[in-house]
């Protein structure tokens, strides 16, 4: 204010004003009069300041107003300063009002007044609510269908093998402690009741006890050849003390290298026994030293003869031993009753299967034959202990020694079982029974892509795709078999969901021309629904006959507009000559326009010139192309080198194109993430900047367009000056975009569900898609999936449905509420609140497997939550952000909301205050930030070049 008072001449405005401002006096209007006119004047967007015992309201967009019949002192807005009378030059110059200041003549004097944040008022506090209660509300429409999932096919089952018989009991007790389940109870009666008459558990215990080995009958005829002066005398082991020590003595006993375990004889024509093989120690565990301890103590003198001698210093260090369970479950097999019991048994159990096998009793041999899968033992598998249990040594103890160190003779024993398969496969099917020759395959040799060959070869075309996808196989063959088996839409559901289209298309391409074409055209209509229209026409170009189907998308992805419309147009052109003329207009139009938004776009359509071979319409187009990049060269709206632009010469054979070229430096491109030492790039925006429309969310769009989520006042379609483009009626809080830019969905919170819409930018259509339960999203997809959450439930949804959602993917009880969600072409990623935050990672190529699942850390890229007291809810917390190799953090200040971008780990690159109570919210946009609140305010920031830009939304 200046030093001396300022009485203007004129005290207030007359006639009709372009208003920005109202002023409401309490001393002239009354208190409650007062708060009634600026409620009643309010609309969304208007900022109300407590301004010289008043109430300014600050008008959401400039309005004509008659200063006779105003509800309120109007004040008009002069080189960004409010005036409520209008002031000369001189008397302007005396007042020196500061930019966003408020000048009000009260009394006959000028007076200035700041709209600083803190003067910002609530008006909702004004009405009085206590007297209301909250009400849940919840949708009188019928609740959504529950979202239909494609269910994944289980390894086929015993029972679709036609002609294999049912397992016997003893072969489910052997499958059980091979996948380390518990035998059922059931099995185990059954089992014992099939166990040897003469040779019961208790039966086998007890003869071990009395110092003899395997069944009772052999256990007599070890008696018998007991030498007389072997009996141990009375009192030493006729008493249980007695039988314990010398049991004892001969488990801590150095162990001295025997092969009398118990080995199958083999029948003639198989390979060896197998041999004892020398094994280097590990390193001795704690349970090794308790009883190298105990030796010592009890038996000192064999305990130090059986001291081994230490390696020299300069041999390497043994290999690591196996675990301290592994290491306790073979100690019990060596030295409890339980390994010569299960050794015998094994035996005898093997001993069986190849006498079916040499009999040729193939039905019995396959009710107890042992599989011979691929997979490692789990841990729980090798200390099953129960009976029989061969599979323990012969599922897939195939490396050298494996087998027997639980199993004497293992990997000879597995190589004549896997003969034994062989012969019964050929055996099969030269008899014809291709069910039990695919069941032998797949199920007891573990060759599962054989098994599916095989039985496509015999026309079994569904088991085959059953069983390539109960097995895992590879995703593209496993679309390649339920395309033969006439089951469309499940093989383009797992192409979609796997990304296996190239693959399943040159599997057919091989074998079968005819359903190659008809796959490759699904995939090319797939892409073309979910946007890609560029890479659809580049799929279906092969087919001669489709050409015009390609055509078609390739006009229809040129409407889209953006870089993508642009690349689109270029090929249409180049592709189709005939299409020339009459796309011909538009192309000239972009090339011709030397605005910086549709730079890109005359980039990206001179890329494709540079890319294609030499034709007609590429010659016509390679002038104007070159011309306007140099232009925009020279603007600094683009960078070219020469290298491009003699790529795009190449073919030229104008002369004197090349020839008038000027001759500059490569430019070297700037990353602003990688400049050291760059300035501190700092904006303040006033409170006094907001819009007239809340910003929920903004999704930036290439040529430099913006879309905008006004809430319930719709969505917005923005040029970069902030004038409109289109405007969209759907309730639109959240915005989704896809990548390709042809739709975006919109989302507005109906109770505890989300209404959701899909927009289209480029023909200006909307319309509303369905209502459904979703808790968490991932904030873009690819046209074609999109992976959302419901509660602890991850779903990849067809985002090509029209009839509601529809998963074609999905992972349940993840161990807590899914909080957040993000998803690009290689990953997916989500996070867990519960008594354990997780962080889970997906790898998407080939369909969704899961990568990884640890604790949730500060810093992971995904917003945190926290728990609200009050409510008792979840609710995220948005203040830091994660694009690499930006990051972003925001915080409350005493003037508003502090935005501070770093780039990788650094200091700040730049700073925003924007000032007011409302929360700031950003998205990170290819390339660009966007800054936004409720307010209305808009700030994009280029985070190549380093610059920010202020958007006034119109």
């Amino acid at each position: 204010m200046s030093a001396r008072p300022v009485r203007p001449r004129l005290h207030l405005h007359r006639g009709i004003v372009v208003t920005s401002a109202l002023w409401f006096d309490p001393s002239l209007l009354g208190e409650r009069e007062a708060r009634g006119r600026v409620l009643a004047t309010w609309t969304p967007g208007t900022a109300v300041f407590a301004i010289a015992g008043g109430f300014l309201l600050r008008l959401p967009r400039v309005q004509p107003v008659n200063c006779a019949t105003a509800p309120g002192l109007p004040l008009t807005l002069e080189d960004g300063v409010l005036l409520s009378a209008p002031l000369s030059a001189t008397e302007r110059a005396q007042l020196a009002p500061p930019p966003g200041s408020i000048v009000l003549v009260r009394a006959g004097r000028a007076e200035v007044f700041s709209a600083e944040p803190s003067r910002r008022l609530d008006v909702a506090e004004w009405l009085d609510v206590s007297e209301w209660s909250t009400v849940t509300v919840k949708g009188l429409g019928a609740p959504p269908r529950p979202i239909k999932v494609l269910e994944p096919v289980a390894t086929p089952a015993r029972s679709l093998f036609g002609g294999v018989p049912p397992a016997s009991p003893e072969a489910e007790a052997v499958r059980a402690r091979m996948e380390g389940r518990p035998v059922p109870q059931a099995l185990q009666k059954v089992q014992a009741a099939s166990v040897g008459a003469s040779a019961s558990l208790w039966d086998r215990l007890r003869a071990w006890w009395r110092a003899e080995r395997g069944t009772p009958a052999t256990a007599q005829k070890v008696a018998s050849a007991t030498p007389a002066s072997a009996t141990p005398a009375p009192g030493a082991s006729s008493s249980a003390l007695g039988r314990l020590k010398a049991w004892l003595q001969r488990a801590l006993a150095p162990r001295v290298s025997s092969t009398a375990e118990a080995i199958p004889q083999l029948p003639s024509g198989a390979p060896a026994k197998a041999q004892v093989r020398e094994q280097r120690p590990g390193a001795p565990s704690l349970l090794s030293r308790m009883f190298g301890f105990l030796r010592q103590s009890l038996f000192p003198a064999s305990a130090a003869s059986s001291q081994p001698a230490l390696p020299p210093p300069s041999s390497p260090p043994p290999p690591r031993g196996p675990g301290l369970v592994s290491r306790l479950s073979e100690w019990l097999l060596r030295n409890t009753p339980l390994g010569p019991l299960l050794g015998q048994r094994k035996a005898e159990y093997v001993q069986r299967l190849f006498e079916m096998f040499e009999k040729g009793n193939l039905d019995e041999a396959l009710r107890h034959a042992i599989p011979l899968g691929a997979e490692k033992l789990t841990e729980q598998a090798r200390i099953a202990l129960g009976l029989p249990g061969p599979r323990e040594s012969l599922a897939i103890q195939t490396r050298r020694g494996g087998g027997a160190a639980i199993f004497g003779g293992g990997q000879e024993i597995y190589s004549a079982l896997k003969e034994r398969y062989r012969a019964a496969f050929k055996r099969l099917e030269r008899e014809g029974r291709i069910d039990e020759a695919a069941f032998v395959l797949t199920e007891l040799l573990g060759a599962h892509e054989e098994a599916v060959s095989f039985l496509e070869k015999h026309e079994r075309l569904r088991l085959a795709a059953e069983l390539a996808e109960g097995r895992g196989l590879a995703p593209g063959l496993v679309v390649r078999q339920w395309l033969l088996a006439r089951d469309i839409r499940r093989a383009v559901a797992i192409a979609r969901r796997s990304g296996a289209f190239p693959d399943a298309v040159l599997r057919l391409e091989r074998t079968h021309p005819s359903e190659a074409r008809t796959l490759r055209l699904l995939w090319a209509e797939t892409l073309a629904e979910a946007g890609d229209y560029l890479r659809a026409a580049v799929v279906v170009w092969p087919l001669e006959d489709a050409h015009p189907l390609a055509r078609a998308w390739l006009e229809q992805g040129a409407t889209v507009g953006g870089v993508s419309g642009a690349r689109a147009l270029a090929r249409l052109m180049l592709a189709f000559p005939d299409a020339f003329a009459s796309a011909q207009a538009s192309a000239l139009a972009l090339l011709e326009d030397e605005s910086h938004p549709r730079a890109a776009e005359r980039l990206a359509f001179a890329e494709v010139l540079a890319t294609e071979q030499r034709s007609e319409p590429r010659t016509l187009l390679v002038g104007p192309a070159v011309r306007a990049l140099l232009r925009d060269r020279a603007a600094g709206h683009t960078r070219i080198d020469a290298s491009f632009l003699t790529r795009l010469l190449r073919d030229v054979g104008d002369g004197t194109l090349r020839a008038d070229l000027p001759t500059f430096a490569d430019p070297r491109p700037r990353n602003w993430a990688e400049e050291q030492g760059a300035a501190l790039l700092h904006e303040r925006i006033a409170a006094t900047e907001a819009g007239p429309y809340p910003i929920h969310d903004a999704v930036a769009l290439s040529s430099q367009r913006i879309l905008l989520a006004l809430g319930e006042g719709g969505v917005r379609l923005i040029r970069s000056d902030g004038t409109r483009v289109a405007h969209f009626d759907v309730p639109a809080f959240w915005l989704v975009p896809s990548v390709h830019e042809d739709r975006v969905l919109a989302l507005a919170p109906r109770g505890e569900l989300k209404h959701i819409s899909v927009i289209e930018p480029g023909p200006r259509r909307a319309r509303h898609w369905c209502d459904a339960k979703v808790d968490a999203f991932a904030p873009s997809y690819d046209g074609n999936l999109w992976f959302l959450a419901e509660a602890d439930t991850v779903m990849a949804v067809d985002a090509l449905a029209t009839d509601g959602l529809r998963a074609l993917w999905r992972v349940s009880q993840v161990g807590g509420v899914v909080v957040a969600l993000e998803a690009d072409a290689d990953s997916l990623r989500f996070a867990t609140f519960g008594r354990e935050p997780q962080l889970w990672t997906y790898a998407l190529p080939g369909g969704p497997t899961l990568r990884s699942r640890a604790e949730r850390r500060h810093g992971d890229g995904l917003p945190m939550v926290v728990v609200d007291e009050k409510t008792a809810r979840v609710e995220r917390v948005d203040g830091f952000l994660v694009s690499p190799p930006w990051s972003l953090t925001s915080m409350r200040t005493g003037e508003g909301h502090q935005v501070e971008l770093s780039a990788k780990g650094g200091p700040a690159r730049a700073r925003f205050l924007f000032e007011g109570e409302a929360r700031v919210r950003a998205r990170f946009c290819a390339g660009e930030l966007l800054i936004f609140d409720t307010t209305g305010r808009l700030l994009r920031v280029d985070l190549r070049e380093g610059a920010a830009r202020r958007i006034p939304v119109q």
